[in-house]
């Protein structure tokens, strides 16, 4: 066999070089000729294909509908050899009024909705061209345009169409070619064609002067831009984030309030939209909602979000925008094809080749009617010698032998060209009456003065920018619509804490991590040894754990049990009933799976003249300046490092009235020393020994802040035991000490310690869990003092139950009485 190696016909090349070669090949057929719009008309290659098909076939806006499937058929046949369902979602795109600010084909059937459902097929469905497709088509037979073979050169086709209607910022585009994407986003046609006024008169115009006119995209859909720095960068450099948000309003009844979406942002899905809002709203993770439906028909869009008695819907409405794409960002980018290029324009280039094409076509146009005008002014020329000399063209005709001879001799006798000639030997008898001939006078002379204009627009630059702004002034009056879409200044300057009013709430937090905020004026204040009410509801193998009071506006400090600190607004917890379960805490923190809310902070600032101190299981202490905290981050942040075995107990606020630490153990005893043996650290150290245990197997569990001898300090046993003890009765000794005894511990008598709480301010009642979620509120002046060394008195009647916790709240005889109560700590959480 010979070898083909040695085939002289074989050519080395570099693999490289040709799969580079291929490829950029591929990428500039992909990019002219099928993925971007041409800046001129604004059109793709099937687009264009798909309105000159129809201009071929006579389906104007004033002759009947015809099959889709014949249009798709015809431009597939003729010139776009690609699949028909492709050509056919093109043609839909082209007729759906909620994807086009400019319908270009009218459509009769089901041609899609903003549902999402596809249209019917093309056998279905008919359409025929609109009046705005026609003038893209306008002048087309008159030679403004270049034609190019198509796929198999067979049929010409228009390389571009000569549009009257500066389509491309008209309808906007968006497509993915190979390498680059385009996505213009569609105007109000007004503003487009007063911006090319402005640009014919000065076409360098600054884009303070373009905006003048163009106030930004105008979406078929409508909706609200919010935020103008967007469009000024679209317009400005070619690229562009506008954000998109739905226009709602708020329908208010005697005991709801209802949320109506009249407009979505533009290519959202309404389908999808409710079906997205019916699931966050389901799945707790957007409160406040009872019911989504959609009531859109013929008439608009109408979707009805029914709020529930106690939600507040701004607060819902905040979090859907957040949470669902009733808010949306697009992405402008003002990519098109110019001459076989692709590159991303400005604004005023985009203008300026509009009227750049615009002209051609006019001066294209014109000579082209010039020189119809003039072939045609010859002819009559010819026909008026003949009249002038009928008698004698008659004769010469008559005594000619054939047609040829006729021909020439009038050529010869009279001067005529050949075509006068062929003209006069084909006129009819008719001319040569009266009538006729001043027929032929009176054309002659309109023709001279058409030809005088003509000649004008072409010698005159002046005369051909007039011109542009007259065919555009037209187009205006025709297609004139009001803006869809409202543009209004950034949102980001309106805080949302604005709209909700700050007051009092009491926070509470399962076991399990269930947390809800009710009103504090839903409890009812008791007498010592009173039963109570029950606070929430709760799983069966769940009970309250910790709760506090708080201001809605307070941000909270969530530190886990880890030694994780998670930020957290007040009001962002959802508001429940007394009775309520609440939802789970992981739904608004990014709790990781082993970790436990262990302390609970509420502060309204991180100034630097406060610190963050955190107490451990194992006896450990760390102080840290508050403002090493003010770095809000959805993940949290590390806040203390712990030992092997070690957990966060509790934390608390450090201010300048601050005086001593208290720490309390599980076993009775207690130690107190001065804040400044607590000295500042940073935010991720270990900390100092704060209590050394005298007993094995004794921990931490609860610590507050001293300001003076005078504090009371309140401690409760699991029993229901408890007693007021006046701080200076427990004397200050050093950091890391084993401390002295708290309170005498019984185990069949008072239980193991609970909880200890400053009570020095006469404004505060206390508040006990028990662990089957019972909530008591008891005055603490019906506590009376013990010493320190005592049992101390039943203050709860827990009826076979246990102390849960037991922490300090505001008392709620006068509303301005809770607006003094600051920082008051309790076991779980603090309030500052």
């Amino acid at each position: 066999m010979e070898n083909l190696l040695d085939d002289k016909n074989i050519i080395d090349i570099n693999i490289d070089d040709s799969i580079k070669e291929s490829y950029l090949d591929y990428s500039m057929s992909v990019i002219v000729g099928r993925a971007l719009p041409d800046a001129k008309d604004g059109l793709k290659p099937v687009h264009r294909r798909i309105l000159y098909a129809m201009n071929e076939l006579g389906v104007s806006s004033r002759a009947s509908y015809k099959k889709s499937a014949r249009i798709v058929g015809d431009v597939i046949g003729k010139y776009h050899p690609h699949g028909d369902i492709a050509v056919y979602d093109a043609l839909v795109r082209l007729a759906q009024d909620f994807s086009m600010r400019l319908e270009l084909v009218d459509g009769q059937g089901n041609f899609g909705s903003i549902d999402g459902d596809s249209a019917a097929a093309m056998r279905y469905t008919e359409a025929r061209m609109t009046q705005a497709s026609e003038e893209m088509l306008r002048d087309i037979d008159k030679d403004t345009v270049d034609f190019v073979p198509n796929y198999d050169d067979t049929q010409k086709e228009p390389d571009v169409l000569p549009t009257r209607i500066p389509n491309l910022l008209v309808n906007g585009s968006s497509g993915i070619a190979v390498g680059m994407a385009t996505s213009i986003p569609p105007h109000r046609i007004d503003e487009i064609i007063d911006a090319l006024f402005c640009v014919i008169d000065n076409p360098k115009a600054p884009l303070d002067e373009l905006l003048e006119h163009i106030k930004g995209p105008d979406f078929p859909t409508g909706g609200i831009i919010y935020g103008k720095q967007g469009i000024i960068d679209a317009y400005g450099t070619g690229r562009g984030r506008i954000r998109v948000r739905a226009k709602t309003h708020i329908e208010k009844t005697k005991t709801k309030d209802i949320i109506i979406i009249d407009e979505i942002p533009y290519q959202v899905n309404k389908a999808k939209l409710v079906e997205q809002i019916s699931e966050l709203a389901k799945e707790k993770i957007i409160d406040g909602i009872s019911e989504v439906r959609d009531e859109s028909d013929r008439e608009g869009m109408r979707v009805v979000i029914e709020l529930k008695k106690d939600a507040m819907s701004e607060i819902v409405l905040n979090n859907l925008y957040k949470s669902t794409t009733m808010e949306s960002t697009f992405g402008i980018i003002l990519l098109a094809v110019n001459n076989k290029e692709p590159k991303i324009f400005t604004l005023l280039e985009l203008l300026n080749i509009f009227i750049s094409h615009r002209k051609t076509i006019i001066i294209r146009r014109t000579i082209f009617e010039l020189e119809k005008a003039k072939a045609r002014a010859h002819i009559l020329e010819g026909l008026k010698i003949a009249l002038d000399n009928i008698d004698e063209v008659i004769a010469l005709i008559r005594a000619s032998k054939d047609t040829e001879e006729a021909k020439n001799g009038l050529m010869s006798k009279f001067g005529l060209s050949e075509l006068q000639a062929k003209a006069i030997l084909e006129m009819r008898l008719q001319r040569l009456t009266g009538l006729e001939r001043d027929k032929i006078e009176n054309e002659y002379a309109e023709l001279l003065k058409l030809i005088d204009e003509l000649s004008k627009i072409l010698k005159s630059e002046e005369r051909l920018k007039e011109i542009i702004k007259e065919e555009l002034a037209e187009i205006k009056d025709k297609f004139s619509t009001p803006r869809r879409t409202q543009i209004e200044e950034d949102y980001d300057n309106i805080d949302i804490e604005d709209l909700i009013p700050n007051e009092p709430v009491v926070v509470t937090m399962s076991h399990r991590g269930y947390v809800k905020r009710v009103l504090l004026k839903t409890y009812e204040k008791q007498n010592r040894g009173g039963k109570g009410k029950i606070s929430g509801n709760t799983h069966e193998d769940d009970f309250i754990e910790s709760f506090f009071v708080a201001n809605t506006h307070d941000t909270i400090m969530f530190i886990t049990n880890r030694g994780q600190l998670y930020w957290l607004k007040v009001y962002k917890i959802p508001e429940a009933g007394r009775t309520a379960i609440g939802k789970a805490v992981v739904n608004l923190i990014n709790l990781q799976a082993d970790e436990k809310i262990m302390a609970t902070i509420t502060t309204s600032d991180f100034n630097k003249d406060k610190s963050l101190v955190f107490f451990t299981k194992n006896g450990i202490i760390k102080r840290t300046n508050l403002s090493e905290y003010s770095n809000i981050r959805s993940v949290g942040v590390r806040a203390i490092n712990l030992d092997e075995k070690d957990e966060v107990v509790t934390a608390r606020i450090i201010t300048q009235e601050v005086k001593e630490l208290f720490i309390a153990t599980q076993k009775g005893m207690c130690i107190k020393f001065p804040i400044q043996d607590a000295r500042e650290i940073g935010r991720v150290a270990r900390g100092v020994t704060g209590i050394r245990f005298k007993e094995k197997g004794d921990c931490v569990i609860a610590a507050t802040t001293i300001g003076s001898d005078e504090d009371k300090l309140l401690t409760v046993s699991e029993r229901g035991i408890g007693k007021q003890t006046n701080a200076g009765a427990y004397r200050l000794q050093s950091r890391g000490g084993k401390g002295v005894i708290v309170m005498k511990i019984d185990d069949k008598k008072t239980g193991n310690l609970v909880s200890v709480v400053n009570v020095n301010d006469e404004k505060l009642d206390l508040m006990v869990l028990t662990s089957k979620g019972k909530m008591i509120r008891v005055d603490t002046e019906a506590i009376r003092e013990s010493a320190r060394n005592t049992m101390g008195v039943k203050i709860v009647n827990v009826a076979g139950e246990k102390v849960a916790f037991a922490v300090t709240c505001p008392k709620e005889d006068k509303e301005d009485e809770l607006d003094e109560v600051e920082g008051r700590s309790d076991i779980r959480g603090e309030n500052l």
